[in-house]
């Protein structure tokens, strides 16, 4: 285990379980992860092996005999009618009978209804009434010759849920570990593997979280399929349910107005509404009337009095076209359908609080996945539920002010976010400055986004300054990331070039923000100058032809230091460095580099290997690649330095992209630069 799994372990004793073992455990059985979290949560919840093993085999033969699977639900009923009784797992959903004057359950896998169930019960677990719940229950078989008696009898049904939670004991562990600790702790938990998401990444992942610490909070994520946008709503909580937006009616989502039943707002958490987008879609005009009110109010009439509810509300889309296109065409709100786009819809819009850009999330691979240790799956989500009833939103004010142009509409948005990234990393609500300006420049950033599409969508909407002013009353500006990668169609009006605002004019370079218009300085101006380029995580377009190839061209000797050139993926770094150069060349002329760096103390004959098969491959274009180890422990800085008078300070090295799976060859990250998402980091160029 890694030292991070001990402490967890250790700290969390009996509340976390290795992750892999869902699939380990899963089978064929259809089934949310946290019903199987929560079998393996009473089996497994320990780092000791035997014990593992011992559960695995458990939760195996539970599944095994008490599972219900649809294809087998008729040997079921023949095993329950012949013993007379048998425990089951199965999702249940309860109708009151209103002809009967009772109440009675459907059992979805099994197949059977109308199996009465006492008024307490269904008092006790309300949630029973609409949408079902998993549950573990004790059915009885007993035969009637009475024609209209159900033969079916509920003895008992516990649905799959925490007992008890204790959240003193929960901020008293959260104390023992630091904020990237408790950060990867929480993404181990929803089940990714830390190490293969940037920072950035991890935030967004825990913005996903947000409706369910945060009441009526209103969230849309559009991106490309197989990203995971639907996976937390689908599998992560029982407070939590997932409707394709083809099943999302009036009747389901508020109120039955036949019936009188309320619908899923009335009883979950969260609402998270897939399959939100598609231009050809068109969704009831009084659906969208009610979700106006109800993000906006919180509550919804349909005729029989105004209602109030707590849940939040999500929306999954996928898109259809890349950001660049969307942006010069359109807008990012491109993909959903055209009643959302027009007068009322807008309002919809308007009601969001944060825009999570899916197209940043990378599709899932299986590196992705943790086999790491995270929170029992059902633990979280009470953590998160008791955390709905605190309210962090101007924890902030003490250090920072927002900008007097942000609407009181977009100032909801930025704190219930800022509120909701404060309940996840710190619960106590205590934080240093530092850390709640990060928060808060993503939480504004979420925000603008919105207001930014609906500018584009329609021209009535004010521009906004969106940002903040510290405590020496300095402005702190807030960029979305693809305002900085496209700036050229970013700030256009739709199917036009010329710009709608100068707000990319000017920018100063500060709190990681790239300065955009330097970046197309550095592509277009022919003429070198000194300047400071910094990227923000996750931008794309970056690769070293522009970052490095016109300071270069015209060397006869090029030497580049960096004491962490030992891996592959950083020898491999070096090659396409050695590319750029051949390209900017002549073919005549000769150019010599020299690698200065560390030689590796336990697989120096791979690095060696490294070099001389670069080496080789470059004499043949006149490039004379040559290295030099400095093993004195004072070489750091990480630069490159040219005979023309150039010298290139990088604070990563040439170490600029996040992991790529470099094994794919059909994937374009794997073959072009500017298809990789960057890490944060800093450019300078000096004249020497």
């Amino acid at each position: 285990m890694s030292e991070l799994d001990t402490k967890i372990c250790d700290v969390f004793a009996g509340l976390v379980v290795r992750k892999d073992l869902v699939k380990t455990v899963k089978g064929n059985a259809i089934v949310p992860s946290y019903v199987l979290e929560y079998l393996l949560g009473q089996y497994c919840a320990t780092n000791d092996e035997d014990s593992i093993e011992s559960g695995i085999q458990t939760v195996k033969e539970i599944l095994a005999k008490h599972y219900v699977h649809r294809n087998e639900a008729n040997l079921i009923r023949s095993e329950i009618s012949r013993k007379g009784s048998l425990k089951v797992i199965d999702k249940i959903e309860v109708t009151f009978n209103g002809d009967k004057g009772v109440h009675e359950a459907a059992f979805d896998n099994l197949g059977i209804s109308k199996v009465l169930v006492d008024g307490d019960t269904v008092k006790k677990h309300s949630k029973l009434l609409v949408g079902g719940v998993w549950c573990i229950s004790d059915v009885q078989y007993f035969s009637s010759e009475e024609k209209d008696v159900c033969p079916w009898i509920l003895n008992s049904i516990k649905p799959i849920q925490l007992s008890s939670f204790d959240f003193e004991q929960y901020l008293a562990c959260r104390k023992q570990f630091s904020k990237n600790e408790w950060v990867d702790l929480l993404i181990q938990s929803i089940g990714f593997n830390p190490d293969a998401l940037s920072w950035r990444s991890k935030l967004t992942q825990l913005i996903r979280l947000i409706p369910f610490c945060e009441r009526n909070y209103n969230l849309i994520e559009l991106g490309p399929k197989g990203t995971g946008k639907s996976h937390i709503y689908s599998e992560f909580s029982p407070h939590g349910t997932l409707v394709s937006g083809g099943e999302a009616t009036l009747a389901k989502l508020f109120i039955n107005n036949t019936t009188g039943k309320i619908g899923l707002v009335g009883y979950w958490d969260v609402v998270a509404m897939d399959e939100f987008a598609g231009r050809g879609k068109k969704p009831d005009i009084k659906l969208i009337d009610t979700l106006k009110n109800y993000m906006a109010n919180k509550s919804f009439n349909r005729g029989t009095g105004p209602q109030g509810a707590e849940a939040s509300m999500v929306y999954i889309g996928n898109t259809s076209h890349n950001v660049p296109y969307m942006l010069k065409n359109a807008d990012l709100f491109y993909d959903l359908p055209d009643s959302y786009r027009n007068s009322d819809g807008q309002a919809v819009l308007d009601r969001l609080h944060y825009f999570i850009p899916g197209w940043e999330m990378e599709n899932l691979r299986s590196d992705m996945f943790t086999s790491g240790y995270g929170f029992v799956v059902d633990y979280l989500a009470e953590v998160l539920r008791s955390l709905r009833n605190k309210d962090y939103g101007d924890g902030f004010t003490k250090y920072f002010t927002l900008s007097s142009d942000i609407s009181t509409r977009d100032r909801d948005g930025i704190t219930k976010t800022f509120s909701g990234l404060m309940k996840i990393i710190f619960p106590s609500g205590e934080a240093t400055q530092a850390e709640m300006e990060e928060l808060l420049n993503f939480s504004i950033e979420g925000r603008k986004r919105v207001k930014d599409q609906l500018m584009r969508v329609d021209a009535t909407y004010s521009a906004v300054s969106f940002g903040y002013s510290d405590g020496a009353q300095k402005f702190h500006s807030v960029l979305t990331l693809e305002e900085q990668e496209f700036p050229q169609y970013y700030g256009t009006t739709s199917n036009t070039d010329e710009p709608q605002s100068q707000l990319l004019d000017d920018l100063p370079l500060e709190n990681g923000l790239a300065d955009a218009t330097a970046k197309q300085d550095l592509v277009e101006e022919t003429e070198l100058k000194e300047q400071h380029l910094t990227f923000l995580e996750n931008q794309r377009g970056v690769c070293y032809d522009d970052l490095f190839g016109p300071y270069l061209k015209g060397a006869t000797h090029i030497t580049i230091t960096d004491p962490y050139i030992r891996l592959f993926f950083q020898a491999r770094n070096v090659m396409e460095l050695l590319e750029t150069i051949v390209k900017g060349k002549s073919e005549a002329d000769e150019i010599v580099v020299n690698l200065v760096t560390v030689e590796d103390e336990f697989k120096g004959e791979e690095q060696r290997n490294f070099f001389e098969q670069m080496q080789s491959s470059m004499l043949a274009v006149g490039i004379k690649f040559d290295w030099t180890y400095d093993n004195s422990g004072a070489q750091h800085a990480r630069h490159i330095v040219t005979d023309t008078g150039w010298k290139i300070s990088l604070d990563r090295g040439l170490d600029i992209y996040q992991q790529y799976d470099m094994n794919d060859t059909f994937q374009l990250a794997n073959r072009m630069q500017k298809q990789r998402a960057c890490k944060a980091f800093e450019v300078t160029y000096i004249k020497v």
